[in-house]
């Protein structure tokens, strides 16, 4: 009886899965890099109001307290749904004191274990924890508590788990780019 050994480049269910792998990981990737786009946007725009919110509230003596807050809302967006593109780009915090000497495939090791370990579990908790707390704000259509404020903060809570959901995705997309490397033996 013959074995089937998943690392074996000439295996038939190899040369299939292979490409769908590639596929999957650069469909996440797309995905994530228009996002990051349009995000980079957001934050010209959230520069340019509080700006407009200084020359206001200083030049003419106008406050606006939804303007103010469309900035936090900005900027939570910015922060929240930038996780997966910051992931994307390896613009995490990361100590390379043994790291950066690693060889690829041994960061490729590092790179798929800590995915697996720490990354997608805790999108997954993320997920779980913020679940109920949301649909309890989408169900009271929470306002802001300020008047003349945004009546949305339920769409700000929402930004919870989108943020563990985009970054679920592209952790997988990291894991599943380095199982390739450790596969085939280069780095896609």
């Amino acid at each position: 009886m013959v074995g089937y050994d998943t690392l074996l480049a000439y295996n038939q269910k190899d040369i299939f899965a292979m490409p769908l792998l590639h596929f999957l990981v650069r469909t996440i990737d797309n995905f994530t890099e228009y996002s990051g786009r349009i995000l980079a946007w957001l934050c010209l725009a959230m520069a340019l109001l509080t700006a407009l919110i200084v020359l206001l509230r200083y030049g003419f003596n106008i406050g606006s307290i939804a303007a103010q807050e469309a900035v936090t809302y900005m900027h939570g967006s910015l922060f929240m749904l930038g996780a997966a593109y910051t992931l994307k780009v390896g613009g995490h915090v990361r100590v390379d004191i043994f790291y950066q000497h690693f060889s690829a495939r041994t960061q490729a090791w590092v790179n798929a274990l800590g995915g697996i370990v720490f990354l997608l579990p805790l999108c997954a908790f993320i997920i779980g924890i913020s679940w109920n707390y949301v649909a309890e704000s989408w169900v009271i259509m929470e306002s802001s508590p300020e008047p003349g404020g945004i009546p949305a903060v339920f769409l700000l809570k929402s930004l919870i788990p989108l943020m563990a959901i985009n970054l679920f995705c592209q952790g997988l997309a990291e894991v599943l780019r380095n199982a390739l490397v450790l596969v085939e033996g280069d780095a896609r």
